[in-house]
């Protein structure tokens, strides 16, 4: 899937809620429409991230494991 990022995100060795507090810091500094990649080592973003996107109407374009790592793509609506 071809993604032009406008923001990205380094959530790395962060523990819940950490990750998804800097999440919601970067989508409200994006402009809508905007792509932000996020890449997480907490499992529970795994949980946290779509249920975010969910009931805040943004839309997770891609989510990927790469060994413990986990990137996210989500898109500010």
């Amino acid at each position: 899937m071809q993604k032009e990022v406008q923001k990205r995100l380094d959530a790395t060795g962060l523990l819940c809620p950490e990750p998804v507090m800097l999440l919601h810091r970067a989508v409200r500094e994006a402009a809508e429409g905007d792509v932000i990649e996020m890449i997480a080592t907490d499992p529970s973003t795994t949980r946290d991230v779509p249920k975010f996107c969910h009931f805040l109407g943004h839309e997770l374009l891609e989510q990927e494991e790469e060994g413990s790592r986990y990137v996210y793509y989500i898109r500010k609506n």
